[in-house]
């Protein structure tokens, strides 16, 4: 099991914390970086004016003298509209990676690597993949079935050994399912270089998230974990709760429609998105009445509210014992 993938991003131990929309913040990546692994979060977490930039300052300022890092995770469709100026703050900032969702990743990269920066693309199949490498991708991310937010239909047994098969000499990070040290060896020796935890974090005392929101990661299984289209227009996996219920699961035919006519397209689907973001933002609040939560089929394995670095440690507990108990 190589970790020279650890070693490429600059961080310890192959843990990469998943980027998660509107849970991700500053007090879970510096506690990520303390503990040596990655943290990384979405850019769209900070839309404010002059928030990103401030914020990239900050965390540049924890790496010194650190055993972990952090990378920034950017949407790169047309449809986010901040994109270009992320990736500008990002540049100017020289964040040590990134990841790129949802769209053509090659504008990251070139930018990325003008000043040696990494680049992790998402892919949930070979197809992405092989699009990802064409463009110079240092790596992938097999977003697996079962993975919070935007899932891939493949299971992690099946994914992470094609992926590797298909691209030997490319770095795989294993992604969806993942919250104990014991998957994640797992995970290892189907051959990724890294994996990446997100679901797991979410009940951490760090999130800022609603105290709901954390209890239900504690409080679900995997069998309350559903995949929905009405939320983003791209699969994403949430909890199954009454307000999810009557959100439905299913684009109608016309919905879909409008989301694949070349007229229509990038102004509809800005539309879901935009709307799904709010739905989202208000959730996330204390007390709101609105439970609507992202989350992956990992909650099964989620049992306590712990802080991060607590978490980690744990993970890598279980995760040296279970790579003993293969070797022995």
């Amino acid at each position: 099991m190589s970790h020279t993938l650890s070693q490429t991003l600059g961080m310890q131990h192959p843990l990469i914390m998943a980027p998660m929309f509107l849970v991700s913040n500053e007090a879970m990546m510096k506690a990520a970086i303390r503990s040596g692994i990655a943290g990384t979060f979405p850019s769209l977490n900070f839309r404010k004016e002059g928030e990103l930039p401030e914020l990239l300052e900050r965390l540049n300022g924890a790496r010194s003298g650190a055993s972990g890092t952090y990378g920034v995770n950017l949407i790169v469709q047309k449809t986010n509209p901040l994109y270009k100026k992320h990736l500008d703050a990002c540049v100017a900032a020289a964040v040590p990676f990134y990841i790129t969702s949802l769209g053509n990743p090659r504008e990251v990269i070139d930018a990325a690597h003008s000043y040696g920066a990494k680049v992790l693309c998402d892919v949930t199949n070979l197809e992405h993949a092989a699009k990802a490498a064409q463009v110079g991708a240092d790596g992938l991310i097999a977003v697996c079935a079962g993975a919070g937010g935007h899932a891939g239909p493949y299971p992690m047994h099946v994914l992470v050994p094609a992926l590797k098969k298909e691209f030997p000499h490319m770095p795989v990070v294993a992604a969806g399912g993942i919250a104990t040290g014991r998957q994640m060896a797992s995970a290892m020796i189907l051959g990724a270089d890294a994996v990446s935890v997100g679901t797991r974090f979410i009940a951490s005392t760090e999130a800022s998230v609603s105290e709901e929101y954390k209890q239900a990661i504690v409080d679900h299984g995997m069998e309350d974990i559903v995949l929905t289209e009405r939320l983003s227009g791209t699969p994403c996996n949430i909890i199954n709760t009454p307000t999810a219920q009557k959100l439905g699961y299913k684009q109608s035919s016309f919905e879909k429609w409008l989301s694949r006519n070349p007229r229509t397209r990038k102004y509809f689907k800005m539309m879901v998105q935009m709307k799904g973001m709010k739905k989202l933002e208000k959730a996330v609040k204390p007390n709101h009445y609105t439970h609507l939560w992202s989350a992956g089929q990992s909650v099964e394995m989620v049992e306590d509210i712990s802080g991060v670095e607590t978490i980690v440690a744990r993970l890598l507990e279980e995760y040296r014992q279970s790579v003993q108990s293969f070797v022995s």
